[in-house]
């Protein structure tokens, strides 16, 4: 079985301090690195003004808002852990792997960046002309615009069609032509889960499961995933994502106990699975996912237990 220590470990955590980690946790929100609106350093004014203490930006598949970031965090006192969502493949399904207190120098990370840029360029372009064949002139040039120079996404198209009017708002977008199944759902072969993870980990990180309830699985192929998950050297699942209704908390909780249980947790063979939490945060507008929304409910093991006792104080 995958060990889930990590590999290499940063030598500082400035993010760790006793401060940051009684306040508000916020560990999952996009910049506009990736397909969120704000800036990064927007971001973490907007961060600090909801009341976080510890935040981690994690950017669909790139670490360039991180800098950005940092600098702002160290100018408005509060504590940013370095993070990333990676994109990856579990059978035919896609799923999300947030890295937490990643290296992002690492060639590792590097290297799985580097990978999904390329999958993730070439996914755009045949977005572009399949919106291009139904009558969406521009569509490639108005998505890249507003891209900004970081990596398009079908959010992007999604913004470019309400901005040409084409669609009155971005979820008319997915539901008619970026969706599952519609013109812009383009196949991608991304990297499988078991190398994401191996990513992660060599790049002094720690995994965790995004938002498993997002995925339309059952509970007995959610169950699947998560074991699966465990095997490869997953840390942690979000246990809580944005606004989440306490039964669905629940029932993540219980799908956790039984991977840990049938993986031999009880018998104190492995750790078990760590819970983390996140805001989802893309744009101010959705309330749903505001920033510093985010409660762990009482009596699970966080994930920042993984570094506790190992940071430095600012």
């Amino acid at each position: 079985m995958a060990s889930t220590a990590p590999e290499k470990t940063p030598a500082a955590r400035p993010w760790l301090t006793a401060e940051a980690l009684a306040g508000q946790i916020d560990l999952h929100c996009h910049s506009s690195a990736s397909d969120g609106i704000l800036s990064p350093a927007a971001l973490v004014s907007r961060a600090k003004s909801s009341g976080v203490t510890l935040l981690a930006l994690t950017d669909h598949d790139t670490v360039a808002g991180i800098a950005e970031a940092r600098e702002e965090a160290d100018r408005q006192g509060l504590a940013l852990m370095p993070g990333i969502e990676l994109t990856a493949r579990w059978g035919r399904r896609v799923v999300h792997i947030v890295g937490l207190n990643v290296d992002c120098e690492a060639t590792a990370l590097q290297s799985a960046i580097a990978v999904r840029d390329d999958l993730r360029q070439a996914r755009a372009v045949q977005i572009a002309e399949r919106l291009e064949k139904r009558g969406f002139s521009g569509a490639y040039e108005g998505a890249s615009a507003l891209a900004n120079g970081a990596v398009i996404g079908r959010p992007h198209f999604a913004r470019w069609m309400v901005d040409a009017g084409h669609v009155s708002d971005t979820a008319k977008a997915f539901k008619r032509y970026l969706g599952a199944g519609k013109i812009g759902d383009v196949i991608v072969p991304w990297p499988e889960l078991a190398e994401t993870l191996a990513s992660i980990r060599a790049s002094g990180g720690a995994s965790v499961l995004a938002h498993p309830l997002k995925y339309g699985l059952t509970r007995t192929r959610l169950q699947a995933l998560l074991t699966d998950f465990k095997r490869a050297g997953g840390d942690a699942v979000e246990l809580v994502c944005g606004q989440q209704n306490p039964v669905q908390t629940r029932e993540i909780q219980s799908l956790v106990a039984r991977v840990d249980a049938a993986s031999g947790v009880d018998g104190n063979v492995e750790r078990p699975l760590l819970a983390s939490l996140g805001s989802d945060f893309h744009q101010p507008d959705q309330s749903w996912r505001a920033l510093g929304s985010v409660r762990l409910p009482a009596g699970v093991e966080p994930v920042w237990g993984l570094w506790r006792g190992q940071g430095t104080d600012r």
